[in-house]
């Protein structure tokens, strides 16, 4: 286990410092927003400031937002060692997804930076701004966070993969109680909306990106047997 921790410990080590260095290019970044938000507009999915607006007239519930918003992975870490520990194939499965949006997602940072509502939308309050538990402000561009990778989301991204994984292990066993890890991502969904931090269309996105995570850590497990297999022939007939 320890050289599973290490592996997976060294890999998001690469991927913050990949995604902290992601496309920064400010004028790209709201340029694209833009466009998202009349695309958006045009099929009257531009819910963002509405939800935001909703969201800042209640203190209490934006107490709340931050906190999930600052601390979800925690979860998806207990996800991940809750199947380490409950179903071996699973887990294999779940961390080659969790792989794989990661390589993905990175291509998309850098390619199409995205600034969120927050910083293009007149009107919309930053809530983890007003409510920060961790003395620093989501406005703060010099943090070493890259704030121009909205789109897609990997808060929800990440927890459509908790709830898969989380379903994946009840689902034999438990059907019925295997449904209710799907309401992380819903609520992680009206945490990014309501907090100015997403759009409708990055969640599409974080969909997307989860889907073909999915099969790409499908197919890099259907290799990775069929070597086994291979080895496992070439060491009988040797």
């Amino acid at each position: 286990m320890l050289v599973e921790v290490l592996g997976l410990l060294l890999w998001f080590l690469l991927f913050t410092r990949l995604h902290a260095a992601a496309g920064k290019d400010v004028v790209a970044a709201t340029a694209h927003a833009l466009t998202l938000q009349s695309a958006e507009h045009a099929l009257h999915l531009d819910i963002e400031r509405s939800a935001n607006n909703w969201l800042a007239g209640r203190p209490l519930l934006g107490h709340l937002a931050v906190y999930l918003y600052r601390f979800y992975y925690v979860a998806v870490a207990g996800v991940l060692l809750w199947a380490f520990v409950r179903n071996a194939d699973v887990y294999r499965h779940a961390r080659r997804t969790l792989v794989a949006m990661t390589a993905l997602v990175l291509p998309v940072y850098w390619a199409v930076p995205m600034s969120p509502p927050r910083f293009v939308l007149p009107g919309v309050v930053d809530i983890v701004a007003r409510y920060d538990i961790l003395s620093h402000t989501s406005r703060d561009t010099g943090n070493g966070q890259n704030h121009y990778s909205a789109m897609p989301s990997l808060h929800v991204g990440w927890s459509l993969w908790s709830a898969y994984v989380a379903w994946s292990v009840l689902r034999p066993t438990h059907p019925r109680l295997a449904l209710l890890p799907w309401a992380f991502p819903l609520l992680m969904t009206a945490d990014v909306l309501t907090t100015g931090n997403h759009y409708v269309l990055d969640v599409a996105g974080s969909v997307v990106l989860m889907f073909v995570a999915i099969a790409t850590a499908t197919l890099w497990g259907r290799l990775a047997r069929a070597r086994a297999r291979s080895l496992h022939s070439e060491q009988q007939t040797a």
